[in-house]
This record gives structure tokens, C-alpha cells and sequence, in this order.
């Protein structure tokens, strides 16, 4: 993961310059302030810091394995921490990963620790967080694990994607965000990586690579990394196929910004 060469998103994530993208007015903050949207982001901080309190982990525990350098990896090593410690699902049924990219490889979001204005905006070409999905006598309890941000570790997801994402901010432009999400379990078998996009055209390490060995596959293969990151809008399908199909497809589904809260609402889920 990287920040974008964009020199006009340069300008933006140096000063918040919105106006230098030429996005509409509606680009503020969008943080609900409904009474009910409160309620359940406060039950589903309760509901996380009693399952961290009883597994006896810290949130600076899971942060263990971060490297800044391979946002990818990262979150493989996460999932595979969350679930060690209990704090998931013994096989991560309640884990998905999402890899967060667009056709441009232009992904804005806001409170990312790598910004410089005060509201952490930046600009990558692709980010990858975790979502935990859980239910709690019929309530959704979903959180998002995003190593790069400075907003709580986890957050709510409806706080989240309200904060971080802001998906009005960029309606159907080409800034808008895409969504890939796979189910953890599958994740975990499928993700390969051989670090190439970590060096230059010469092979040299554009960035010292994390020490231990590149992940492979089950199956064997060494690199996929590419087919995770690559998505269009056409890749999105209806929400009812792509609830289903998320627990089978080796990439999983691509979810637009639009349909992302719904998408998670639908999902099954674990009890807790």
C-alpha cells in the first residue's frame, strides 16, 4: 500500500483541500447524531471491551505484528492473532477481510495515521482492514480492525464508515470506494503474496519486506496479491447473491460504498 502520485490528492492530503478535487459542498463529516445510531455504537463498545476483557487481551497486544509496510499482510496476521486469542471465532467465521481500492487506485479516507491534516485524511491506492461481524440477540454488532487509523482499535462499524469512509462525500466519481470483502476462513487458505509490489523494476526492495517467510497459499500458489486489489463497478452483483456467495468465492464479492452498511446488516453472522 502506498500513497497515490496524484498530485491533486497530494495537495489534499498535505492541507484538506477539498476544493482542489472539485467535490460537492455534502464533503463534511458525516457522523450520525440519531439517537438510536449512538445507542448501538455505544452497546457495541461495551459488547468489545467485554469480549477483550474477557480473553485477557489488549487492543495494543493485537497490534503485535504491525508493520507499515504491507498493509496486506497485516491484517492476515491480525486475523490469525484474533482468532489465537479468542477474541474471534475459533476458525474466524466471524472475521472478513476488505480490501479497499477503485478502478483509479484512488482511495480517500479520513483518519488514517499516515495523514498530516488533522482529520488523517489520505489517499492510497488500496487499504485492507477487518471486519468483525457478530449478532447479540437479533442486534448487529459489527467492528472494523484498521491498523492504519487513529480512530478506536476496533470501532464500530457504523462509526467507521461514518468517520473513515464518509460515503457521501464522493457519489459516483471516480474517487468513489469499492469494497472487496472475503470471508477470513477463506482468506487465510487462498492469500499469496511474494512481495513483488515491494520492489523496483530492477528487483531491488523499494522497502525492507517483513522478516518472516511470504505467505503462500494452500493450494501453492506464491502471488495473488493483484487479484484482490483489482476491481470495477461491474464486479458489483445484487445483495442477496453476494450474501450467499461471499462464504464460497476465492476473492470474495466487491461492494460498492453504497449498498456497504446493507451488505453487513444481511450477513448472517455468529451469536454471541
Amino acid at each position: 500500500m502506498s500513497l497515490t502520485d496524484d498530485t491533486t490528492l497530494v495537495t489534499v492530503y498535505s492541507c484538506a483541500s477539498v476544493n482542489a478535487l472539485d467535490l460537492p459542498p455534502s464533503m463534511a463529516s458525516t457522523t450520525s447524531t440519531s439517537t438510536s445510531a449512538t445507542l448501538v455504537k455505544k452497546r457495541a463498545i461495551i459488547t468489545m471491551s467485554y469480549l477483550l476483557v474477557s480473553t485477557s487481551v489488549s487492543a495494543s497486544t493485537l497490534r503485535c505484528r504491525y508493520d507499515c509496510r504491507d498493509i496486506e499482510e497485516n491484517v492476515y496476521m491480525l486475523c490469525k492473532e484474533l482468532i489465537r486469542t479468542g477474541v474471534a471465532d475459533p476458525v474466524g467465521t466471524d472475521l472478513y477481510v476488505v480490501f479497499i481500492s477503485n478502478e483509479e487506485k484512488k482511495v480517500p479516507l479520513w483518519h488514517q495515521k499516515a495523514g498530516h491534516s488533522d482529520d488523517g485524511f489520505i489517499c492510497w491506492d488500496y487499504h485492507v482492514i477487518c471486519i468483525q461481524s457478530r449478532r447479540s440477540k437479533g442486534e448487529v454488532l459489527d467492528f472494523v480492525w484498521d491498523l492504519d487509523s487513529d480512530l478506536p482499535f476496533p470501532s464500530p462499524f457504523i462509526q467507521y464508515v461514518s468517520d473513515a469512509i464518509q460515503p457521501v462525500s464522493f457519489g459516483n466519481s471516480r474517487y468513489a470506494r469499492l469494497f472487496r470483502v472475503i470471508h477470513a476462513p477463506v482468506f487465510l487458505r487462498s492469500f499469496a503474496s511474494d512481495r513483488s509490489h515491494m520492489k523496483d523494476p530492477e528487483g531491488n526492495w523499494i522497502q525492507l519486506p517483513p522478516k518472516y517467510e511470504p505467505i503462500v497459499a494452500e493450494d501453492g500458489t506464491t502471488d495473488n496479491l493483484n487479484e484482490y486489489i483489482m476491481m470495477c463497478v461491474e464486479d458489483v452483483a445484487d445483495l442477496e447473491s453476494m450474501a450467499n456467495d461471499v462464504y464460497y468465492n476465492k476473492y470474495g464479492v466487491v461492494v460498492n460504498e453504497a449498498i456497504l452498511p446493507k451488505f453487513f446488516a444481511q450477513l448472517p453472522g455468529p451469536h454471541t
